[in-house]
């Protein structure tokens, strides 16, 4: 699975249910090609694919969205921006909320989803 440059994720806490990790998003990380020359920031979508991505390697949840309950992006992300991601998973409901917050405060992006089991998506 490509990582495209976050890297060396710090785990800040964990519980059975729940990470806190902070790592950075470099500005060299591919995420940012392509989006805004002038004025780089991180897509939604690459947001989107950081938290099934951490959520998948802490949980051994599938990587997938089978329906958004909500997602909000507050504030965006620039190259070089050093943030906290905290996920809480809950496997009997098959859904994951996250939380990818500014170091210093504040709040880049929130929402929750659910995942459908690999076995389903096999067809």
């Amino acid at each position: 699975m490509e990582h495209h440059s976050i890297e060396n994720e710090k785990v800040n806490s964990r519980t059975e249910d729940s990470v806190e990790l902070e790592f950075l998003i470099p500005a060299e990380c591919d995420f940012f090609d392509g989006h805004f020359p002038e004025f780089k920031l991180l897509p939604a979508v690459a947001q989107v694919q950081i938290v099934t991505r951490f959520a998948s390697e802490y949980f051994n949840v599938p990587c997938t969205v089978s329906r958004a309950k909500r997602f909000k992006f507050l504030s965006p992300v620039l190259p070089d921006t050093q943030v906290i991601l905290t996920l809480s998973v809950n496997k009997e409901k098959k859904s994951v909320s996250f939380s990818l917050a500014k170091k210093d405060g504040g709040c880049f992006s929130t929402g929750s989803y659910f995942y459908a089991d690999a076995e389903m998506n096999k067809n």
